[in-house]
């Protein structure tokens, strides 16, 4: 290493957008020593926790719309889970044609969400570019097939929740009001145009170039038998045993949740950190696709294998090695682009498939118990569970992230990131900088800003007098 810079720490401080569970700004503090990192935190500041404690007290029909603002790139993943679990505390479960239009609605979140993230947010990184204003003049028309991906998703959003953006139409046991097949038709001939799109999009980020990378956490996400995970599931963990090494993958009850996903407070940050049996643990696509990825659609499977992702054991019961199990994170743009194209396809066979129900919702009377529910959001497994008193009103809430649950990963990946380049000799401020965002965009964090929304203090020391 040089000399030791004596200057005072190079702070670059900029704007994050006013993400309900994710305000202020997030910092990332390295300490360097003797050209080892001895310490990366990431500071995130979300609101969940006061969200938690605003719904004590609640009536249990309100969960769904006031979870919903958490966040509002992925509202649904909130409505679903909290449906899901205050339903299953009232004993009803909801099946049919209205559990079909969830999944439908879910899958217009997963569109436009993973498209947001791997045309505006995550592309850049690969192609030189700061942001995607300098990318659009470079690449005009894969960016305009990222607004029209967008676009179609939000317009599932639209239909059968009322609006884009913090949807209304949802309630406890389904809809306030339920689509007709002739509004169906219109957005079914929407998402074939898309489809197209999804394709190409796969292609053009199977062409990107890929630094070597390997997450060491255990994998954790929803597997349902007979389809790809996305509004229920058991939650399923794939350990991590050392490069190579063939992972057994495990599941645990849902209301066992607490008891293997633990969460604690550390002192850099405002969220809570969790910990996956007292080890690092990491959800969304990476880990879907790992536990996961033999039941998507053979088309889905086709476009993993033209991507370049090895295809996982096709029978939860099959061998698995190291190999097949994806976790370089600079990679989990391709397992975007695949889930894209897996969610516009479930989305036409869902419309192709629907029958108006009966009625577009399930009574859910009130009444005392304990009820847990999680989904697989854009970015991961998310957990709500709610207790509720004999009149009906949520007497204990808890809600459960994903990028709460990917902090300690994240933290880890940067530090092993950051020392590679040092020992590549790669040391300059400027480079380490770069090097951060771009690790930590890798796991999609709920920051919506797709350049410079990272504080950097980096800390540099060293043992010469």
């Amino acid at each position: 290493m040089n000399e030791p810079d004596e200057s005072a720490p190079r702070t670059r401080t900029l704007r994050v957008p006013a993400l309900a569970r994710v305000e202020g700004e997030t910092a990332l503090h390295l300490r360097v020593h003797d050209d080892t990192v001895t310490e990366a935190r990431l500071a995130i500041y979300e609101p969940p926790r006061f969200f938690e404690a605003f719904l004590r007290g609640r009536a249990h029909t309100e969960p769904p719309d006031l979870t919903s603002r958490i966040c509002g790139i992925c509202p649904v993943a909130y409505q679903m889970s909290a449906c899901r679990a205050v339903e299953e505390a009232c004993g009803v479960l909801v099946e049919g044609p209205v559990a079909a239009l969830r999944r439908l609605m879910y899958c217009g979140e997963w569109i436009e969400s993973q498209t947001l993230h791997v045309h505006l947010l995550h592309a850049p990184d690969f192609l030189g570019h700061d942001d995607v204003v300098g990318l659009s003049r470079e690449h005009r028309t894969h960016v305009e097939r990222g607004l029209r991906l967008k676009q179609a998703g939000n317009a599932v959003v639209e239909l059968l929740g009322g609006r884009a953006i913090h949807p209304v139409n949802v309630r406890l046991g389904g809809f306030h009001r339920a689509p007709t097949p002739g509004e169906l038709r219109p957005l079914a001939e929407r998402l074939r145009t898309a489809l197209d799109d999804a394709w190409d999009t796969v292609r053009w980020v199977a062409g990107f170039d890929f630094p070597e990378a390997e997450c060491e956490a255990d994998l954790l996400a929803l597997v349902e038998p007979g389809t790809y995970a996305i509004e229920s599931g058991v939650p399923t963990v794939l350990p991590y045993a050392g490069p190579g090494a063939p992972p057994s993958p495990r599941g645990f009850p849902l209301h066992t949740f607490s008891e293997h996903v633990t969460e604690e407070q550390v002192p850099h940050s405002t969220a809570l950190q969790s910990r996956l049996d007292g080890r690092r643990q990491l959800t969304g696509s990476l880990a879907r696709y790992a536990v996961s990825g033999h039941l998507l659609s053979p088309v889905a499977r086709q476009a993993a294998r033209e991507a370049g992702l090895s295809e996982p054991p096709r029978a939860p019961g099959a061998e698995r090695t190291g190999a097949e199990v994806c976790r370089n994170p600079y990679r989990s743009i391709l397992v975007r682009a695949v889930e894209v194209l897996y969610a516009v396809e479930e989305a036409l066979r869902i419309i192709a498939e629907y029958e108006p129900p009966e009625r577009p919702y399930t009574e859910v009377p009130a009444r005392a118990g304990v009820g847990h529910g999680a989904t697989e959001a854009p970015r991961g497994l998310l957990y709500h569970r709610y207790v509720l008193d004999g009149a009906g009103r949520v007497a204990d809430a808890r809600i459960v992230p994903p990028t709460a649950q990917n902090q300690g990963a994240i933290e880890e990946d940067l530090r092993r990131l950051v020392q590679a380049a040092l020992e590549r000799g790669e040391a300059s401020d400027e480079a380490l900088t770069r090097l951060c965002e771009r690790a930590v965009r890798n796991h999609d964090p709920c920051i919506s800003c797709s350049a410079h929304f990272l504080e950097l203090d980096l800390e540099r020391t060293t043992g010469r007098t």
